[in-house]
């Protein structure tokens, strides 16, 4: 039996299942489906629904919605706008496809990473020891996804963060809750 009984029809669960990401805007989205059409995919694969991908940065967690207002205001943070260049196809363990920069990680976005993981430190939050490996999740159940031989990969999608990055909550699919813009971080 589940922790938390489902909330009634038409109310939010609490707690909610919260995560910070960078949320493509449309011509990036459109170049990530670019990839995503052009690889031949295992039957059992469950792709990402369109409006549904994006970068993650910080998953949090479980949060009571009474903390909503306290995160909004703790997790407004200025950053340096940067560009992400995504090119390298990979699947990763558990047979995660994802698409991820062949490179290395934009010091701004390591910044913007490191960051918000001391806002929600201070917060009394969770933050993941893993380090940062930039990536969007292309698929689940994807083992075996690969581009169809003698094809040419999709161009490299290059994702101009400077719109912010968002909040999100993962209920039935992804949710953006709150927009930090670059303009209005403190």
């Amino acid at each position: 039996m589940s922790p938390h009984p489902p909330a009634p029809p038409g109310l939010p669960r609490d707690p909610a299942r919260l995560f910070l990401a960078l949320w493509p805007d449309a011509a990036t989205r459109r170049a990530i489906e670019a990839w995503q059409q052009a690889l031949r995919w295992p039957s059992n694969a469950r792709l990402t629904a369109p409006a549904h991908l994006h970068l993650t940065l910080h998953f949090i967690g479980n949060v009571p919605r009474a903390r909503l207002p306290a995160l909004h205001q703790g997790l407004a943070r200025a950053f340096t706008p940067f560009e992400l260049m995504l090119d390298d196809f990979t699947v990763w363990h558990h047979g995660i496809p994802v698409l991820q920069p062949r490179g290395e990680t934009p010091a701004a976005l390591a910044a913007l990473h490191t960051a918000l993981g001391d806002a929600l430190r201070a917060l009394a939050l969770p933050v993941e020891a893993r380090p940062l490996r930039p990536h969007v999740t292309l698929a689940r159940h994807g083992s075996g996804a690969a581009l169809p031989a003698g094809t040419a990969p999709p161009p490299t999608v290059r994702w101009r963060a400077d719109d912010g990055y968002v909040l999100a909550e993962s209920a039935g699919g992804y949710h953006v809750l709150q927009r930090f813009r670059a303009e209005l971080a403190t």
